[in-house]
């Protein structure tokens, strides 16, 4: 079960939970079908020329500078893709599923709208709608659009929703009835508070001798309290994708999940930070799968960001709000190892408004891909779940068989 204590009813009604801590935060759903579908969004902007570096262009390197990526087969150098394209070396554990075939990479992918705003691509991104649509902005998110398109299908899917936190993100919230509940344990300090606090009261000959018995009986450890190892925050996003795979591979849990985790704004200093941001998406990837177990087979994961960064490197060691980046879809039901891309190149008289990399690529295509063939939904569900987007087709390639 799940270390943030979402009982097995809330677990199993309608969007089964949602626990928003830090930085990660995690949503369920139910579903009437053994497939799963784990939406994924980083919030921020990724670089995508980061993350999956063309390092077989010849404009890369003058482009980024320092922050131009050191090739594969160096110390510290890219996971080849192939010959062109190279993972982040945080991204180890992705480049494992590549291998196995378990991961596809979409490059010069971008959502329908073009704004650099966090707030309205962001939005643009978890209602589903075209950039300009007619009349009042979506107020619904496409995920909870999905959920009432299969719970359609089948009377059992029509169960009061829970929240378990005191947020929906937009991606879920529509016309389904949803409850909230906030765990006692959510409102409890962060780890690192209460091992600051033992810091405090170490050298104290009364308090420090009952602050260390509270916290040993609170589980924490002694190399916590002697400050020589860093307490753990159990709803990181390692943990909290782990959870939300034991709690997939229930078989009668839910079958939806989306999960996000922010820190991708990296307009300086971006080497180290970006870093940081793609160990912990990356260890959230693979707890995902280790969590699911047998049922990664039936699942597809969207790792999805609501808009790239410049190609150009920036004045302070970053890069700005950009256009187009690089998409994932994970698991076992993806054909995965290769990255699908009609690329743009990066000279620049090619990219889009002289400074970012030009989209060839719409969201919507992966994701209704994912949505037809994995989850089953007909043309028309879709044209409800992303409306006005006739135009954009359902991408060929995405899944196995």
């Amino acid at each position: 079960m799940s270390t943030f204590l979402i009982s097995r009813r809330a677990a199993l009604l309608g969007l089964g939970g949602v626990v928003s801590l830090g930085r990660a935060s995690l949503a369920l759903a139910a579903a009437p079908t053994e497939k799963r579908l784990v939406v994924v969004l980083l919030r921020g902007a990724l670089d995508g020329l980061a993350a999956v570096a063309p390092y077989g262009d010849p404009d890369l390197a003058a482009q980024r500078g320092a922050l131009a990526p050191v090739g594969p087969g160096q110390p510290e150098g890219l996971l080849d893709l192939g010959g062109f394209y190279g993972l982040h070396p945080a991204l180890a554990g992705l480049h494992g599923m590549y291998q196995a075939n378990e991961a596809l990479l979409v490059h010069a992918i971008a959502g329908a709208t073009r704004s650099r705003s966090h707030f309205e691509a962001q939005d643009n991104l978890e209602d589903g709608g075209p950039e300009h649509l007619a009349g009042p902005r979506l107020t619904s998110g496409w995920l909870n659009r999905v959920v009432t398109a299969l719970a359609g299908r089948h009377a059992a899917g029509s169960e009061v929703a829970m929240a378990v936190g005191t947020a929906l993100p937009l991606l879920l919230r529509g016309p389904a009835s949803v409850g909230t509940w906030l765990p006692a344990t959510a409102q409890h300090p962060a780890p690192s508070l209460y091992a600051q606090i033992a810091a405090l009261h170490r050298a104290d000959p009364l308090t420090g001798p009952a602050v260390a018995e509270g916290l040993r009986d609170r589980g924490f450890s002694d190399a916590v309290l002697a400050g020589t190892e860093a307490a753990k925050n159990r709803y990181a996003f390692a943990a909290l994708a782990h959870s939300a795979g034991k709690l997939l591979a229930d078989p009668k849990g839910p079958r939806i999940a989306a999960l996000e985790i922010g820190g991708w704004d990296t307009h300086a200093g971006q080497a180290p930070r970006l870093a940081g941001a793609l160990r912990a998406l990356d260890g959230g990837l693979v707890g995902l799968k280790d969590g699911l177990g047998a049922a990664w087979g039936q699942t597809v994961v969207l790792v999805l960001t609501e808009f790239g960064r410049t190609v150009a490197i920036n004045g302070t060691g970053g890069t700005d709000h950009g256009t187009a980046t690089v998409a994932f879809a994970l698991g076992g039901a993806v054909a995965g190892g290769k990255v699908r891309a009609t690329w743009p190149g990066l000279a620049r008289g090619q990219l889009l408004e002289n400074r970012d990399l030009a989209p060839t690529a719409d969201l919507r295509s992966l994701t209704k891909a994912v949505l037809a063939g994995h989850m089953g939904l007909s043309a028309a569900a879709l044209a409800q779940v992303f409306p006005a987007s006739g135009e954009v087709a359902a991408m060929a390639g995405v899944l196995r068989g």
